[in-house]
C-alpha cells in the first residue's frame, strides 16, 4: 500500500490557548523553523478558554510563509458551510494556498446547543455532512454559471452567489471513526483524519480502509484520491513504527499532538526525515513488500 502514493508529511496539532495567545503562534512558527509541513488547530467554538480557531488560522497565515494550515477538525454544526466555504476560500487565497479544511460531523452537543446550534442524531449529523460538502465545494466552483441551490433535510441555500475560487483545490479532510462516516469519505472526501489514540492501535486502520476504499470505488473513484491522515501523541515517535503505519496501512500525514517546543522540533529535525528516508528505503527496495519491517534507526 506505502501510502497510496503520497509522500509521507508531518504537521502538528496545537491547543489554542487563549490564555497564552502568543505561545501557540510561537509553536506554530517554531512547526515552520524545524521543516514541518503543517500546523493544525481543534476547533471547539463553545470552549471559552480557547481560541477562536480560524481567527488563530487566519493569524498564523500572516506570521508564517511556506507551512499549511487546517482546522483539525472545524466543528460544522456553528460554523454554516456556506460561511465556511468563504472563510476558507479567502484565508487560501490570503496564504497563498495553504489551507485544507477539516471537517467533523460534531460531538459534545450540549455545548453546541448552548450556543445556538441544533442538536443532531449520529445519523442525522452524517447527512448535514454530506450536505455541506457538496455546499462547499459549489460555491468554490465558479466554472458554473448562475447561483448555488441546495435543497437539503439540513441546510438551503437558495442562489447564493459562487465564490470566491480558492487559490487551489482546497483537500476537504473528514474526521470519521464508524462505517457512515468511513462511507462518505470514500464518496465525498480527499482526506480521512482519525487520531490513533481514539483506536485500539493502528491494526484497526486496516478494516477502516477497506470501508473507505469499498465506498471510493463504488463511487467511481480511485481510493488513491484520499490521503490517510493520522493524529498522534509523543509516545508514536518512534520512525520504525510510523514507517510500518505507512507501509501496512497507507497513512501520509502524521500530526502530532504537542504544546512542548522541544518535542516539536524534534518532530521536525529527527523524526520526519527518519520516517521519510526508511520509507523512500522500503519503496525502493526491488521486491520489497509493503508492511516488511525497516531497519533500526
Amino acid at each position: 500500500m506505502g501510502g497510496y502514493g503520497h509522500d509521507p508529511r508531518f504537521g502538528t496539532f496545537l491547543t489554542p490557548k487563549a490564555a497564552q495567545p502568543e505561545q501557540v503562534v510561537h509553536l506554530a512558527q517554531l512547526s515552520e523553523q524545524a521543516g514541518l509541513d503543517l500546523v493544525t488547530f481543534q476547533d471547539h467554538p463553545y470552549q471559552p478558554a480557547f481560541l477562536d480557531t480560524w481567527t488563530l488560522l487566519s493569524f498564523v497565515a500572516a506570521r508564517t510563509e511556506r507551512v499549511l494550515l487546517a482546522p483539525n477538525v472545524a466543528n460544522l454544526p456553528l460554523r454554516p458551510p456556506a460561511v465556511l466555504a468563504r472563510a476558507a476560500a479567502s484565508l487560501d487565497l490570503l496564504s497563498g494556498g495553504r489551507v485544507e479544511l477539516g471537517l467533523g460531523a460534531g460531538g459534545f452537543w450540549d455545548a453546541i446547543e448552548a450556543m445556538g446550534g441544533r442538536r443532531l442524531t449520529p445519523g442525522e449529523a452524517v447527512a448535514a455532512l454530506a450536505e455541506a460538502i457538496e455546499i462547499i465545494r459549489d460555491l468554490w466552483d465558479t466554472s458554473q454559471r448562475g447561483g448555488v441551490r441546495h435543497d437539503g433535510e439540513r441546510y438551503q441555500v437558495v442562489g447564493a452567489k459562487r465564490g470566491p475560487a480558492p487559490a487551489h483545490d482546497v483537500p476537504i479532510v473528514l474526521g470519521a471513526y464508524k462505517p457512515r462516516m468511513l462511507r462518505l469519505v470514500g464518496r465525498a472526501a480527499d482526506g480521512w483524519l482519525p487520531s490513533l489514540p481514539y483506536l485500539p492501535g493502528p491494526e484497526a486502520l486496516a478494516g477502516m480502509n477497506e470501508i473507505i476504499d469499498a465506498a471510493a470505488v463504488e463511487a467511481g473513484r480511485k481510493p488513491t484520491e484520499i490521503r490517510r491522515w493520522l493524529n498522534i501523541t509523543p509516545q508514536d515517535l518512534d520512525p520504525r513504527v510510523l514507517t510500518d503505519i505507512v507501509l501496512k496501512y497507507g497513512v501520509s500525514t502524521f500530526v502530532l499532538a504537542t504544546d512542548d517546543p522541544d518535542t516539536v522540533a524534534e518532530f521536525g529535525d529527527r523524526i520526519a526525515p527518519a520516517v521519510k528516508e526508511l520509507v523512500a528505503a522500503e519503496r525502493d527496495e526491488p521486491g520489497a513488500a509493503p508492511g516488511t519491517s525497516v531497519p533500526p534507526v
